[in-house]
């Protein structure tokens, strides 16, 4: 959404990460970079690390995880798995993508080089999976997957697939995905899915159910949103232990 700002618009979004990591928040670029290697490494450097100029070393937009579009291959990765080693940042993944045409190519039945066939996403969720057990924090690992809210079936198999991998769960809201539809996303013990809504939080004072509030009072339609979120995905989870 900054991008088509140019220049103004990335200006505007740096300013965005700085605030955020003023307020002590994680921030989540959801930048959906991939490329041949050496463009991927400077991606990696440009959303993660660090560059020297002359005698200075600057941070670019200094996010702290950023989503990675594996579809060019593991050199379009690994050299984001490199940063991330080296400055203790993260990255999700793109697996099985919320948006209804994904099906189009990461639901492709393929015949592996084991000789099984199976969804290319399932293909795409266990090489995520090798490449976060070289990555590993104390319970999960740096290397995260995307998984959309609108695929609950897919998010089970994935879940399974991925036992270390963080699942950054878009979808939710105003796409249509729901509190119980996401269960199957977080492990056993409730935990390990960040689930992300957007249109459904900033946009909140324009859904009808939050409508009283009015334009000016958005922010309070937005909180009262979130509000509603977290009990719809927390009762969900309860259920499930229940």
């Amino acid at each position: 959404m900054y991008e088509q700002f140019g220049i103004p618009g990335l200006e505007a979004y740096k300013k965005t990460i700085d605030y955020c990591h003023s307020k002590g928040l994680i921030v989540i670029g959801d930048v959906k970079r991939g490329d041949i290697g050496s463009t991927s490494e400077s991606y990696a450097i440009a959303h993660l690390g660090h560059i020297s100029i002359g005698s200075q070393e600057f941070a670019g937009f200094d996010e702290d995880f950023a989503t990675v579009n594996p579809y060019l291959g593991s050199d379009g990765v690994k050299p984001f798995i490199d940063v991330c080693r080296t400055e203790h940042k993260g990255i999700f993944v793109l697996v099985k993508t919320s948006n209804p045409s994904s099906g189009e190519f990461q639901d492709r039945q393929v015949v592996g080089d084991d000789g099984r066939t199976r969804r290319l996403y399932e293909i795409v969720g266990e090489q995520v999976d090798a490449w976060g057990a070289e990555l590993m924090g104390s319970a999960y690992s740096y290397v995260g997957a995307v998984v959309g809210a609108t695929y609950p079936e897919e998010g089970r198999i994935l879940r399974e697939i991925m036992p270390k991998a963080y699942i950054l769960v878009p979808g939710y809201g105003a796409q249509g995905g729901k509190g119980a539809d996401l269960v199957h996303f977080f492990d056993k013990d409730g935990l390990g899915a960040i689930v992300n809504s957007s249109r459904g939080i900033i946009a909140a004072y324009q859904n009808d159910r939050y409508a009283s509030y009015g334009d000016e009072a958005y922010a309070d339609a937005s909180r009262a949103a979130v509000e509603d979120m977290i009990a719809d995905i927390r009762g969900a989870l309860e259920s499930r232990q229940s």
